[in-house]
């Protein structure tokens, strides 16, 4: 089990604001302590403080469903993608499953999110033994906390950490919460939440929670990284540009960049593959910050 180190004061700004919606270099881990999310020996994935590495590009499925939902994660999943993000309330897990059934790819390669919403608090075992039901798995690598169920959740991460230990959920963590919240559960357990998924984009970018989340050991990830950005700013169309790119991929580069983990959704077989083309660039010092400041 691993306890989480004594946190030293927190930068100002570190909190997620409602939504339903240049930090410092990092330090040499010490033995024993979380992994270090920043660490760029792998530019295509991020570890987790289980050791465990998530991809850093994934591929999002809310809203979709049925048939379109199956054939947009097989498209995904042929295009390269090798994390689907899902929940309960997404009511599409037996699509995802059958999609990953039928793509032939080694469960050992994927990385499978699924989440519980709130209401199922006070049912989580019964939730997640549902959930891989529906996807035809034994096992989850990442189980969310959909949003928080009323306070921080205490009784439902201490449910949560079991299934963990089960071998139910390789890593657990939560989403939509604030550092807030996050600290109840550490006083409460000792253990913090593997991921913090919370919406994420440049003119939503908040340097204190990002440095928050990393001295806990908390991968941050961001969902809805277009809804939330005007693709034709002018900023960001002239940064895409000048890398022969869209401004899609220059804002999931911009994600990657900063060791967010982004997954975006899309039915569209060629912006699916477009989303997962980030890694053959890459944004200067310069732009980074010209990005970061898009919500000032």
């Amino acid at each position: 089990m691993r306890r989480c180190p004594p946190l030293s004061p927190v930068p100002q700004g570190g909190r997620l604001d409602g939504d339903m919606a240049d930090e410092t270099p990092p330090r040499p881990a010490e033995p024993g302590a979380p992994a270090d999310p920043a660490d760029p020996a792998d530019d295509r994935s991020v570890a987790l403080a289980g050791g465990a590495r998530m991809p850093l590009v994934g591929f999002g499925t809310w809203q979709l469903s049925g048939r379109r939902a199956y054939r947009a994660v097989r498209t995904a999943l042929d295009a390269g993608y090798r994390s689907i993000d899902t929940a309960t309330m997404y009511d599409n897990e037996a699509q995802v499953g059958r999609a990953i059934r039928d793509s032939g790819i080694p469960r050992e390669q994927l990385f499978v999110t699924t989440k519980l919403h709130p209401s199922d608090a006070g049912r989580e075992r019964a939730t997640i033994e549902g959930s891989l039901a529906a996807l035809g798995l034994d096992h989850v690598d990442l189980w969310l906390i959909h949003w928080p169920p009323g306070g921080a959740g205490v009784r439902t991460w201490e449910q949560f950490l079991a299934a963990r230990d089960d071998g139910l959920a390789t890593n657990v963590g939560v989403s939509n919460y604030g550092i807030a919240e996050i600290d109840e559960l550490v006083a409460a357990t000792g253990e913090a939440p593997a991921v913090d998924q919370v919406p994420w984009a440049p003119p939503l970018f908040d340097a204190g929670l990002l440095a928050a989340c990393r001295q806990r050991g908390v991968v941050l990830e961001g969902y809805s990284p277009f809804k939330r950005t005007d693709l034709r700013n002018p900023t960001l169309v002239a940064i895409a540009r000048r890398h022969g790119v869209t401004p899609a991929q220059a804002v999931l580069r911009w994600h990657v960049q900063h060791r967010v983990v982004a997954i975006p959704k899309s039915a569209t077989p060629r912006r699916i593959a477009e989303n997962l083309d980030v890694f053959g660039f890459a944004l200067t010092a310069d732009e980074m910050r010209s990005l970061d400041g898009m919500g000032r």
